[in-house]
């Protein structure tokens, strides 16, 4: 028994037992975080499949909905998007007036539909840069509407008509009369119009793959 070493017991100090409830709690909270993580991605996972279940049954259902619609609200669904037709346009703006004080800037706007199609919807960015091609103002147009009603509704652009009409854009804080300001047309949409006897066209790329696909 004397060969023996002796069981020596140290007693736990403050800073231990500090040292080893922090490394408990940063394992727990690790632990924690690790399955709410989880199970969020799970959650998020599940609402996109009934997101997009919910949309491909909607554009399933689009023609039967086409079908009960007035005639005029029908019409306005029967078009579809293409950009290639914007080689068709040729738009011109030309800015009318020098800003002052407090004046506004007029911008003149002329769409000429040189093709064979009627555009039922064309939507225009127009904004006015400095002779450094900093932008100053910009404002969001519709050159072409569904239908013809009152406040910048303007109805479609028949094919080899001529669309012109005035936009105004707010004074120009900064800029001298004398300073050379030049407009730019951007082109945000174009929609043409199907025709008579034609189908809703839905944008399904983004549905996926199982989207039923929709005759022109």
């Amino acid at each position: 028994m004397s060969d023996q070493s002796p069981i020596i017991l140290k007693k736990r100090t403050f800073l231990s037992s500090v040292a080893l409830g922090l490394s408990s709690l940063c394992i727990t909270l690790v632990i924690c975080c690790t399955l709410v993580i989880l199970y969020g991605l799970h959650f998020a996972s599940e609402r996109t499949d009934r997101v997009i279940s919910l949309a491909q049954t909607a554009v399933q259902g689009l023609p039967a909905l086409q079908a009960s619609l007035p005639p005029a609200v029908a019409d306005m669904l029967n078009d579809h998007r293409q950009p290639d037709y914007s080689q068709n346009l040729a738009i011109t703006a030309q800015l009318t007036g020098k800003p002052g004080a407090d004046a506004a800037t007029c911008i003149n706007i002329e769409i000429v539909n040189n093709g064979n199609e009627v555009v039922s919807l064309l939507a225009l960015r127009v904004i006015v840069v400095d002779e450094h091609g900093q932008l100053l103002s910009e404002r969001q147009e519709w050159a072409a509407t569904p239908i013809a009603v009152e406040h910048d509704w303007r109805g479609p652009i028949m094919p080899g008509s001529r669309r012109y009409f005035v936009c105004t854009h707010d004074s120009l804080h900064g800029v001298s009369p004398m300073d050379d300001l030049k407009v730019e047309v951007e082109i945000n949409e174009l929609r043409l119009w199907n025709g008579p006897g034609q189908n809703v066209i839905p944008d399904t790329a983004l549905l996926g793959s199982t989207a039923p696909d929709v005759a022109r």
